[in-house]
């Protein structure tokens, strides 16, 4: 698939619109926008992804998958597909002609800068052509801008609405020169639906936290956001084990002991790492090894996270921390709560909701103990689905009513305002915005925007914090992670 025309990456019925528009048409603008909320108290959608769809797709692919290549070879597959498809006669080949023919994508996309989060209703992205015989344009690339980035914009709010609660209980009982960006850690990767969603969601997730099992995530961001993991913190990785090496490794040695005694003495003497510890009988680990082992753990330079795998997460993780104080004891921290021996932790991946981790740390801070005992694993489940009102509710691009919807023409110079508004949608959330729009700041600091302008009413002379960021084949405004992440959590201390 990554050879396949561009042009050809859309539903079927976007192949013969340029036919079905009015004749004469030279301008069309459309916008994406996040039309509703599906999940209570939550009316706020985060803009990412715009600017790797845009390089990736836009640039890189429409270069190397159409203007780069060979004319004829483009003509003969795009005719091959539709002709076998939807039957000769019924699309133009002409229009694609033309379009090799300029050289560059015709296009023009304005958007709300990466980072900001919107609250629903309010267009986040506008998209117009350049040049008047490409209006078709358009709305032919919003198959392939819906499916790329509605999934990043919904992950880097996950990212963000576990961020908040990581905030709130560090604020009460973890010393504040301790990173909250290390608290929690995406393990998604192997439960997504394909490599690219893995790739998105985890960088949209890495907005709020700097912990990932995602390899290519961070490869995307530096590729994409103007970040270098050799000189900045992008993301980092974990050290840890799994029940394959433990099994093997028992199934060798005849014990755990010897396999634990060799991951601190031999192989990790000054790395921290984690160690799946649930193969057989975790109790029997915690409350028996980790006490044969105590030297050697209080000897090993680093840190020895024990990790539980099965069972009810709340329980498993908390019950540890009280375990192992008992064991390895700790200190207290300035804000009165007990912080384990710093050679020793707990943590839990995959399977933390939100729900499970406010569970965790109102546990531990009901018992006297600071919050950054515990590392903390979110799993694809939470970054596709979320538990409310004991209902499961998967995330979809209808979870914030996401489309892209053209709402201004010019047919022959002459401004035209367009506009849906179906009389069944009686909830009134497909009702799209009519004419130019124009988003900005109210005094209040909200997010806001009004439309019904056309290219002579349009108040230049005001802010519209729609601002370019692609214009005929090329990007003229980018944003870097550094700067994305702290222009989300301005208002919450920081990242």
């Amino acid at each position: 698939m990554n050879t396949t025309l561009p042009l050809l990456l859309c539903d079927f019925y976007k192949t013969v619109h340029s036919e079905q528009y009015p004749k004469g048409v030279t301008k069309l603008v459309s916008y994406f926008t996040p039309r509703m909320s599906r999940i209570e108290n939550e009316d706020k959608l985060i803009v990412f992804g715009v600017q790797a769809f845009i390089k990736q797709y836009l640039i890189e692919y429409f270069n190397e998958n159409f203007f780069q290549k060979d004319k004829n070879d483009i003509l003969e597959e795009y005719n091959r597909i539709l002709t076998y498809t939807l039957g000769e006669g019924t699309y133009q080949e002409e229009k694609i002609s033309k379009l090799y023919e300029l050289g560059y994508l015709p296009l023009e996309i304005k958007a709300i800068a990466e980072g900001t989060r919107v609250p629903v209703k309010v267009p986040m992205i506008e998209i117009s052509n350049t040049h008047p015989e490409f209006a078709w344009l358009v709305n032919t690339i919003e198959t392939l801008m819906s499916c790329s980035l509605w999934h990043s914009m919904i992950s880097a709010n996950v990212g963000y609405n576990y961020r908040m609660i990581v905030n709130k209980y560090y604020q009460i009982s973890v010393e504040d020169n301790i990173s909250r960006a290390r608290a929690l850690g995406d393990f998604s990767m192997r439960g997504q639906e394909s490599l690219e969603s893995a790739t998105r969601s985890s960088a949209a997730f890495c907005l709020s936290f700097l912990n990932t099992a995602t390899v290519p995530s961070i490869l995307f961001l530096e590729h994409y956001y103007n970040c270098d993991c050799t000189k900045e913190p992008v993301a980092f990785g974990s050290i840890s084990t799994e029940h394959s090496v433990m099994c093997s490794n028992t199934a060798v040695d005849g014990d755990e002991i010897t396999m634990l005694r060799r991951l601190l003495n031999e192989i990790y003497p000054n790395h921290s790492f984690s160690m799946v510890s649930d193969s057989y009988d975790y109790w029997n680990l915690v409350n028996h090894i980790l006490v044969e082992c105590k030297e050697d753990i209080l000897n090993h330079n680093g840190t020895l996270l024990i990790r539980g795998d099965s069972g009810d997460p709340v329980k498993i993780i908390t019950e540890t921390v009280f375990r192992l104080w008992d064991i390895f004891g700790g200190s207290m921290n300035s804000k009165g709560y007990k912080v384990l021996d710093p050679h020793i932790k707990a943590i839990y991946g995959d399977s933390i909701t939100p729900q499970r981790a406010v569970e965790i740390f109102d546990i531990l801070i009901q018992h006297g103990f600071s919050c950054n005992n515990v590392a903390l694993g979110v799993g694809s489940f939470s970054m596709q689905c979320l538990e409310q009102d004991d209902k499961l509710n998967p995330f979809t691009r209808d979870t914030f009513g996401i489309a892209v919807k053209a709402t201004y023409a010019e047919i022959e110079n002459t401004p035209y305002m367009i506009f849906k508004n179906p009389k069944t949608d009686t909830a009134k959330f497909k009702k799209s915005q009519q004419g130019l729009c124009r988003v900005f700041l109210e005094e209040s600091g909200k997010i806001s925007y009004e439309d019904g302008f056309d290219k002579y009413t349009f108040p230049k002379d005001k802010v519209n914090l729609l601002e370019t960021v692609f214009k005929n084949g090329k990007m003229v405004k980018e944003y870097s992670l550094s700067e994305i992440r702290n222009r989300l959590h301005a208002k919450t201390g920081g990242f």
